[in-house]
């Protein structure tokens, strides 16, 4: 009975997935369907395929890894399995999660479940992961964010979005893109349900090296509930939020003003219920973005060298006459047809980094951008940075500011969903650097391991009546309104970024974020 029940609701999952293509594989044993009396009981998870699950394959969107199969769980299925959650199966992402609009995966782009006739991105990495939020195919996924790639396709796809504070999280058994900035998160329709997928899964791993200790996630958890406490949840008074200048760039004056007047019109709300708003000033994060790409090509450049088509995934045989005098000559062959031109591209772009004749200029470099930036963030908190106090030496740090802020406000992107067709085109020149522009709002808090978090906001576009979201109880999502020719309507984000550790924090502004939003 519980074999014939899986089956059929792998296929009716596969069914109604085919318009959004938001999964690569389906998850059909009977045991994920035994009661369980765990905290997530009855909640069905998407897992981004770049998280190794035994049960299915875990591609990562590449050839080179199309037919692996991991002989365990990451720790975190092995949690979300713990707790109770049934997994619905593996989303799509960009091949090996470098990508901002998930177009670049062996199983082709993901359609924004927005409104399917528009053909729209669902943005990247985790596109498929938010695009099976959207559409109502799991009533949560995870989704890993290096640069913003759980933010930027939670806001492309109106859904709520975590990058939680970088170390919470177990990396265990996820495949590296790079190791400093990957991060385990979590999305969902509402903020509720995010929480509680998250707090399932928080917990220390001694697999991971780069797992928190528990005496650092209590001293980071009393803060943020101490600062929660100086507020009421009601009227906001005594929450102090800032709003960084720099966040605002010249792409969000013309095209994307109605990304500006929803901000804004937030900002007016939090102000009426008795939040302070702030001006901020986080000067370092002009360079964040050059920094971001230099740090993450030359950490993937070093953690995609493992794929050679020796020990496991794609082989490639050298052609007759092939030159074999070196062993890179011969994996050349495997890595040549197994990785797609952009992850191509990375490599090259990080592999020159980290020669001799550059490390200085560009790696180095980079990594003390990355400082800066996270200074920056230190002294706009009045909160302060429990990880780094501790690890780094005094004159390397930022003090908290005197008049700091309790989080941050900024939006989740500079745009709303592109067109497909007009960044798959190719039958004429595009700017391809817009591609690597999306993620200019998200990677400052990844360089700086800051808990961020996307939540969906009011569009307050006059040609549209409607514009967040909805859902009918049957699990489809409704028609969305929107203009025939611009992006009015379609849906917009806002994140809350908060100091490192206070996670909870970020998800009770949101929740407030959330409430206002909704009406």
């Amino acid at each position: 009975m519980l074999r014939r029940f899986a089956t059929n609701a792998a296929s009716s999952l596969r069914s109604k997935d085919a318009s959004f293509n938001a999964f690569v594989s389906f998850e059909d044993s009977p045991d994920l369907f035994k009661p369980n009396e765990g905290p997530l009981n009855g909640f069905s998870v998407g897992i981004k395929d770049n998280i190794c699950t035994s049960a299915l394959p875990t591609t990562c969107g590449s050839a080179i890894l199309q037919d692996f199969r991991s002989p365990f769980d990451a720790t975190v299925v092995k949690l979300l399995k713990e707790a109770g959650a049934r997994i619905a199966g593996k989303t799509n992402c960009d091949e090996f999660g470098m990508g901002s609009l998930n177009i670049h995966s062996i199983h082709g782009p993901v359609i924004n479940p927005f409104d399917v006739d528009s053909r729209r991105a669902a943005g990247g990495s985790s596109g498929g992961s938010a695009a099976a939020v959207a559409a109502v195919l799991c009533d949560a996924a995870l989704g890993t964010d290096t640069g913003g790639s759980i933010r930027l396709p939670a806001s492309y796809c109106g859904v709520v979005g975590l990058k939680p504070s970088y170390g919470l999280l177990s990396r265990h058994g996820v495949v590296s893109y790079a190791d400093s900035l990957d991060t385990v998160g979590v999305l969902a329709r509402n903020v509720q349900k995010v929480k509680k997928v998250f707090g399932s899964i928080n917990k220390r791993d001694f697999n991971d090296p780069t797992s928190v200790s528990e005496r650092l996630r209590e001293k980071a958890r009393l803060i943020a509930m101490e600062r929660i406490q100086r507020w009421d949840a009601e009227s906001l008074e005594g929450l102090r939020v800032g709003v960084p200048q720099e966040y605002f760039p010249s792409e969000l004056n013309s095209a994307s003003s109605h990304i500006l007047s929803a901000i804004r019109h937030l900002l007016a709300q939090l102000r009426s219920l008795g939040a302070s708003i702030v001006p901020v000033s986080l000067p370092s994060t002009k360079y964040a973005l050059s920094a971001y790409y230099v740090i993450a090509s030359a950490e993937g450049s070093s953690c995609l060298s493992r794929y050679d088509g020796i020990r496991y995934g794609l082989r490639v045989p050298p052609s007759p006459g092939s030159d074999l005098t070196s062993t890179s000559k011969t994996y050349a062959h495997s890595r040549s047809q197994g990785f797609g031109s952009e992850v191509k591209k990375r490599i090259l772009l990080g592999t020159y980094a980290l020669g001799a004749d550059a490390f200085d200029n560009y790696f180095l470099q980079a990594q003390r951008v990355r400082q800066m930036v996270r200074n920056d963030f230190d002294h706009a908190f009045s909160i302060p940075n429990v990880l780094y106090t501790e690890n780094s030496s005094k004159e390397d740090l930022a003090e908290p500011g005197v008049n700091g802020v309790d989080v941050l406000i900024h939006p989740s992107a500079i745009r709303t969903a592109p067109r497909l067709d007009d960044v798959l085109d190719t039958s004429r020149e595009r700017d391809t650097l817009q591609d690597y522009v999306q993620d200019v709002l998200t990677v400052p808090a990844s360089l700086s391991g800051l808990p961020a978090l996307s939540v969906p906001m009011q569009n307050r576009s006059k040609s549209v009546a409607f514009s967040l979201p909805t859902y009918t109880d049957g699990g489809f999502l409704q028609e969305a309104r929107t203009d025939e020719d611009g992006d009015a309507g379609w849906p917009i984000g806002v994140s809350i970024v908060g100091q490192w550790g206070t996670d909870e924090l970020v998800l009770r502004v949101g929740q407030v974020i959330e409430r206002l939003s909704r009406g």
